[in-house]
Order: C-alpha cells, then sequence, then structure tokens
C-alpha cells in the first residue's frame, strides 16, 4: 500500500479537470507522452548517412586517399599489389572539378615520390589522364639531360644507386632507339649550351639538355626502362599534383599462388606499414 493513497485508488498523473491527462504546456499546445517512440526514424537514419558521406568526402579530398599500384614503373620502390596511403594536404589539396589548390604545407622537392595526373598521353586515348605514382626529378628552371641512361640536373651526374641494380637497362635494345612519342622534347631542347647538343633524334636513355619551365616539374619511374613519364609526354604541371604517397597499408603479390585467393593467401607481410621515400 502506497502512503497517501486510498485504499483501492491507483496513482494517477494530475491533469486538467482531474481526467489524468498530462498538463498541457504553455500555448496549450499538448505535450507529447512520457516515452513514446520516435515517429520518424528513417530521419535520424538519413542523417547519419549523410554526416558520414560528408566525413569520407572530406578526408578523401582534403587529408589522404588510397591508391593502388598496377604496374612496376616504380619498382622497387613500389611494387605491382602495393595499396598506398597518399598525403593529400602536403602540397596543397586539389578542388574538384577545378584547377585550383588550396595551400599546402610543402613545396615540391627533387626525389619526392608523387600522385599526379598525367598530362595527355596521345598514345592512349582509352585513359590520356591517368592518375600516375613517379619520382620528382625536374623542378622549375633545372636542365637536365641523359646520356647512355644517366641522367644529368643542372651538370651534375645522378646514376641510380645499388638498389636499383635489378632494373639495369634490357639485352633487347628495340625501345631503346627514337620513338615518335619523344618528338615533343624537341621545342625544349637546348641546341647550344655548355652541356653540349641535344641529339636530333632523342630516345629513352640519350636525350636533352632541356630546361624545365615555370610550374612545371619533371618525373620519371625509378625502374627507368620499365616506365613511361616525362620522357615519353612532357612536363608536369603544378595544377596537376595530387599528394605524396606515405606508407604501404597493405600488399599482396598478384603473380602468386592461386587466382582469387592471392589477395588473402600471399599477403606481403613484410611490406605493410613500410614507409615511402
Amino acid at each position: 500500500m502506497m502512503a497517501g493513497t486510498p485504499q483501492g485508488k491507483s496513482p494517477r498523473a494530475t491533469g486538467a479537470a482531474g481526467s489524468g491527462a498530462p498538463r498541457s504546456t504553455a500555448g496549450g499546445n499538448a505535450a507529447p507522452a512520457v516515452g513514446s517512440p520516435d515517429r520518424r526514424p528513417w530521419k535520424e537514419f538519413t542523417t547519419s548517412i549523410l554526416s558520414a558521406v560528408v566525413v569520407f568526402l572530406f578526408v578523401r579530398t582534403f587529408l589522404v586517399e588510397a591508391y593502388r599500384i598496377p604496374s612496376g614503373s616504380m619498382e622497387p620502390t613500389l611494387l605491382v599489389g602495393d595499396w598506398l596511403f597518399v598525403n593529400n594536404l602536403v602540397y596543397g589539396p586539389h578542388l574538384p572539378g577545378t584547377p585550383w589548390h588550396l595551400p599546402g604545407y610543402a613545396v615540391p622537392t627533387r626525389r619526392d615520390v608523387v600522385v599526379f595526373v598525367s598530362p595527355p598521353q596521345i598514345d592512349a586515348p582509352d585513359d590520356p589522364t591517368p592518375i600516375l605514382v613517379k619520382r620528382l626529378w625536374g623542378t622549375p628552371g633545372d636542365t637536365l639531360f641523359m646520356r647512355d641512361g644517366i641522367l644529368h640536373i643542372n651538370g651534375d651526374s645522378l646514376p641510380q644507386g645499388a638498389e636499383f641494380a635489378a632494373n639495369a637497362k634490357p639485352a633487347d635494345t628495340t625501345n631503346l632507339v627514337h620513338n615518335p612519342l619523344f618528338d615533343w622534347q624537341r621545342r625544349y631542347s637546348l641546341t647550344a649550351s655548355r652541356f653540349g647538343t641535344a641529339p636530333l633524334d632523342p630516345s629513352l636513355d640519350n636525350w636533352g639538355p632541356i630546361v624545365v619551365p615555370p610550374d612545371h616539374y619533371f618525373m620519371m619511374g625509378d625502374n627507368r626502362y620499365n616506365s613511361k613519364d616525362s620522357r615519353y609526354w612532357g612536363f608536369v604541371p603544378r595544377e596537376n599534383l595530387r599528394g605524396r604517397p606515405l606508407f604501404v597499408y597493405y600488399s599482396y603479390d598478384p603473380e602468386a599462388g592461386l587466382p582469387y585467393f592471392r589477395a588473402v593467401t600471399e599477403i606481403r607481410w613484410g611490406r605493410l606499414g613500410h614507409w615511402i621515400h
């Protein structure tokens, strides 16, 4: 028996005219019943989904984006089957649908590994401007040339180190002769300079000297005899730069093991967390 309640009577809320209904709020509008369910759960669901999409797009556009390596042009730095996180903030996030960038916190520097939009590739009409990753070698104002596969920048010889020995010149030199894709270089080649005269027919490992124009960069793959890069399609405009790879977050060998199971059975555990430089 509850104290203060007459026997045989149930406790009830005090309402208008003793009806037992909840009191009305100011203005005469009835307050919602205590414990009544939300009649619009779809609204919360939609709001949650939209919020998640906005956060995802913000992170993907301005902070970090994931990329997969489909070719061996950057071996041994990057392997086919590597998945990377790329820092979009470093050079300034690109505003989608525009040629503009927000300010970044670093300037593109020689030897940086860079993700960028390729200049138009006339021999790839189905996808003329793919997203690529290469190493930056030429900055604005640099004079570059290559002799017998050795890169020279501003007169300094920069042969590749021992870690690139596996990328030696192939026995079949068919692809090392003049290619019409190199003809763009003639507009920039120096006919007379302290570095000598540019060859009449530039080839894969004999070209230049050429001078990198303002707000442009010269890119090459680390696997130089298996890379289509600035030697083929020219300088990369500053607005094409998208970011700098951070580290490998997942990797597997696409040539080993059984088809359809390689992503699980052929994981390269030693590359997970590998920082890219």
